[in-house]
């Protein structure tokens, strides 16, 4: 295994149709159907798996990809 001098802060790329494209909080149509995009050791590359999965879908106003900050979750206390 390589190691790099960037700090690894794992993000997570979902996406899925939803409900209602509406201001409420977002929620998925039906959660079996959830697309996993994949998970990401920075958030550059979380945004570019996240614009290619949201282009590939731009036909669709209901669908909607999201980057998750998931190192966020894992350990609250640290900063970016």
């Amino acid at each position: 295994m390589t190691e790099t001098s960037e700090q690894q802060l794992l993000h997570l790329v979902i996406g899925g149709e939803l409900k209602d494209i509406g201001p409420c909080a977002p929620e998925f149509k039906d959660l079996t159907k959830v697309d996993f995009v994949g998970a990401y050791p920075s958030y550059d590359a979380a945004r570019e798996a996240w614009k290619s999965a949201a282009q590939r879908t731009v036909d669709n106003a209901h669908m909607r990809y999201f980057v998750i900050h998931a190192h966020k979750m894992l350990d609250p206390s640290k900063k970016d």
